[in-house]
Order: structure tokens, then C-alpha cells, then sequence
């Protein structure tokens, strides 16, 4: 349930004719109400992570991933910290070749560039017929965009659920894909494979993103970047923070800008590939 501090709600967008777009910069805290609309939505975060809730279910709308909600579908968002994001409606015929339910979408740099297009000449909706045209290229794009039930898909697979449920039980597991296929008496090669054909991701994708999740229900409970960091199994402050902003674009700092390690307030390292 959103929390009563969480202000303003945001007025719906426009009708799409047969399209429009919406972006957005909102402060956090901001609201978008619960409500049913009578046409498809994609909702992207081009910077920061916007938080939707869809028929009961969470779902994380962080930089390169979209939320798809289909019509009529009961839904909210908030924002816990700023964010810049992107709101696409589509009319409900279009839509045809959607998912039925809700889903994650991995999206293209042509879908983003040509939404960046878009918010950079204010188009909201498109009139003329270049822009027409441009808007049925980002709808067949989007029908061609890899789906996911979720941003952290998860399997009943036999091989994969032994991992998946030891690093959701401990995000500090490091142990090694190469230590992982040792345990189940397989090859790193057979099980980097079912990673991918079951999940869709990489072992490391995977479990960065885990890390991402774990750490905003962290940040919310009011620990500190230090804190987090230990909790997860990083070396160091700054190496939690490198993969938060690789995952969000943005500091886990400017989630809660009174985060503090011991001895001051950390800065944004280099973004340096890490665990």
C-alpha cells in the first residue's frame, strides 16, 4: 500500500490517437494513482526506478526495461527517489500481439531513441505523417521486444533452483558460477546455458539484479550505503554503488540523501565492473 507522505499524484496523460507519450521528470514521492484505463501502457524509467504495482503484483521499471500493462488492468506507480520516465499509450487495437498479462520488456536502442526523439521535440502526439510513421515502427518494436514475467525472472528448473533459492536466502553468496556447477556436480558451460534458456539473463545479470531488489527494500528500511553494501557481499561501499547506478542510471545516495557511511557521505565511484 502507498504510504500517505507519498505526494503528489500525477494526472493521467492523454487519450492515444492512436498513440501519445509522456515524459517526465518527477520528484520522489510522487504518485500515480490506482486506476483502470482503457488502453495498453509502457511505462520505462530513463532514469532512476519507478515502482508499479499491477494486479497485486510488484514490478521494478528501472533504465533499459519496461513495464507493459495491458488494458483494462488495475495499476499504480510511485517513485521513491527522482526519476525521469517515459509513459507510452497505446490504443487498444494496436495492441494486438501484446501480452495478455502484464511483463517486463527489454528495450532496443532504436525504442529508446526513438522515444528520446520524441521527448526532445515535445511530441505527445503524433500529427504528422513522418511522426506517424515513426510511432508504428516503435509499436513494431515493441511487439518484437524479449519478455519477461519480471526484471528478476525466476524457474522451476532443477538445476537453477538451488542457486536461485541460496542467493535469494543470502544476496552475499559469491560464490562463482564456475563454484556453483561444482556443487551441482555440472559443467559452468551446461549451467551458464540454462541460465539463459531458462531465465534469459546471465548467472552475473542475475544476480546484480537480485542485488538491485534486495537493496531497495534496504534503503527503504533506513540502512545506511556501508550497511547495504556488508549485507550483500560487496567489498566495499563503492562497489555497491557502481552496480547500483550501472542498474538505475543513478546513486543509491540520492534515493535517501541522508545515507551516510562511517565517517561521511560516500562519492559516486567510477563505474567499474564488479561482483
Amino acid at each position: 500500500m502507498i504510504g500517505r507522505s507519498m505526494k503528489p499524484y500525477i494526472a493521467a496523460g492523454e487519450s492515444p490517437a492512436p498513440l501519445s507519450f509522456r515524459t517526465e521528470s518527477y520528484e520522489a514521492g510522487a504518485v500515480f494513482q490506482e486506476k483502470r484505463q482503457p488502453w495498453g501502457k509502457v511505462g520505462y524509467a530513463v532514469r532512476g526506478v519507478m515502482e508499479a504495482r499491477v494486479e497485486g503484483r510488484r514490478f521494478l521499471c528501472p533504465p533499459h526495461y519496461a513495464t507493459w500493462i495491458p488494458a483494462d488492468t488495475l495499476h499504480s506507480c510511485h517513485n521513491r527517489e527522482n526519476v525521469k520516465f517515459v509513459s507510452i499509450y497505446i490504443e487498444r487495437d494496436l495492441c494486438a500481439g501484446m501480452p495478455a498479462m502484464a511483463c517486463t520488456l527489454a528495450l532496443s536502442p532504436l525504442i529508446k531513441a526513438i522515444l528520446a526523439d520524441f521527448a526532445d521535440r515535445r511530441v505527445t502526439v503524433p500529427v504528422t505523417e513522418a511522426d506517424r510513421r515513426l510511432a508504428f515502427v516503435l509499436v513494431d518494436q515493441l511487439l518484437k521486444a524479449p519478455r519477461r514475467e519480471s526484471f528478476l525472472p525466476i524457474s522451476d528448473d532443477a538445476l537453477l533452483r538451488p542457486v536461485l533459492d541460496a542467493l535469494q536466502a543470502d544476496p552475499s553468496d559469491r560464490r562463482s558460477l564456475a563454484e556453483w556447477a561444482r556443487c551441482l556436480d555440472t559443467t559452468e558451460k551446461t549451467l551458464s546455458r540454462r541460465f539463459h534458456g531458462q531465465l534469459g539473463i546471465s548467472f552475473n545479470e542475475w544476480r546484480q539484479r537480485l542485488k538491485l531488489v534486495a537493496s531497495l527494500s534496504l534503503i527503504e528500511d533506513g540502512r545506511s550505503v556501508q550497511s547495504i553494501a556488508r549485507t550483500l557481499g560487496y567489498s566495499s561501499p563503492s562497489a555497491f554503488i557502481a552496480m547500483f547506478r550501472r542498474q538505475t542510471g543513478t546513486s543509491p545516495t540520492h534515493l535517501a540523501p541522508g545515507m551516510k557511511e562511517a565517517g561521511g557521505r560516500i562519492a559516486d565511484p567510477p563505474e567499474t565492473d564488479t561482483r
